[in-house]
């Protein structure tokens, strides 16, 4: 029996500390978006642009969890989840559109 309770503490524990990493990834990647946003590599708008960034850093941990594919720490799969969903998205013609031009 407490052979069991370890074993179930131990999973907790392990549950408790993927829910920050995928937490705070997310908010790492809502920084990276804003701030690509800010400094004009992208012309998508700010709240596109998180929502975009966070659709990408979620596909990457996902990968990481069930694929195990990893750049490193999850900070670092964070950034490049954003930035490559941020390149990936085609800013360019978002900003022709927003100029009136095609």
């Amino acid at each position: 029996m407490r052979a069991e309770a370890w074993l179930l503490a131990r999973f907790w524990l392990e549950g408790i500390k993927m829910l920050f990493a995928f937490w705070g990834s997310l908010v790492i990647g809502g920084i990276v978006a804003y701030l690509s946003e800010k400094n004009g590599f992208t012309h998508h708008g700010v709240i596109q642009a998180i929502i975009i960034a966070i659709g990408g850093v979620v596909l990457l941990f996902m990968a990481r969890v069930m694929f195990n594919l990893s750049l490193g720490s999850h900070g670092l799969n964070a950034i490049a989840g954003a930035a490559g969903a941020l390149i990936l998205i085609p800013s360019e013609a978002i900003a022709r559109k927003r100029r009136g031009r095609r």
